[in-house]
């Protein structure tokens, strides 16, 4: 893979939510591409669509019309069962509500995808343990998450999110 390799494209992606007979347009004709090592913020107000952006690049929602690329897989009309093996394989996750297991510590917590992962060579502890000492976390080790504060727990998530090196980060 080279630096110029694709890892997102986003082709007029719309989405169009109704209730009742009211008709919201929340996407309206998206397009953009980002490369490997490419970072790429997207700002606006609450409300303004960016939660539905990332729902549709993650897979976790299809849009009203346009094509997502993912590694320069179309992930548009794939299978639950593909988009599964997406997300697993090449997306990584922080989510408004970070979705941290309450009974784990911070450590257990970025150290389970790992243990999960096919890549065995890793050390789950020692890649969890680098992490959160990266995001200014290593005195927060064993802490579950209802001792952290929100920052803290947004920060375990992305650990997390970045512990198995996805192609693509998504953090909303």
């Amino acid at each position: 893979m080279n630096d110029n390799h694709i890892v997102l494209d986003v082709q007029d992606v719309k989405k169009d939510l109704k209730s009742g007979e009211v008709t919201v347009h929340a996407l309206r004709g998206v397009t953009m591409r980002v490369k490997k090592g490419e970072f790429l913020g997207i700002i606006g107000p609450s409300g303004s669509g960016k939660s539905t952006l990332l729902g549709m690049i993650g897979g976790l929602d299809n849009p009203t019309s346009g094509k997502v690329w993912i590694d320069g897989i179309d992930i548009t009309n794939l299978s639950e069962r593909a988009l599964t093996t997406i997300r697993n394989e090449k997306i990584g996750f922080v989510f408004q509500f970070f979705n941290l297991i309450p009974t784990l510590t911070a450590l257990e917590n970025v150290a389970l995808p790992i243990q999960f992962s096919k890549k065995g060579r890793v050390n789950p502890q020692k890649r969890a343990k680098e992490l959160l000492e990266m995001l200014g976390l290593g005195d927060r080790l064993h802490h579950r998450p209802t001792q952290l504060s929100g920052g803290q727990q947004q920060r375990v998530a992305l650990a997390r999110a970045l512990a198995n090196n996805p192609a693509l980060l998504l953090a909303d």
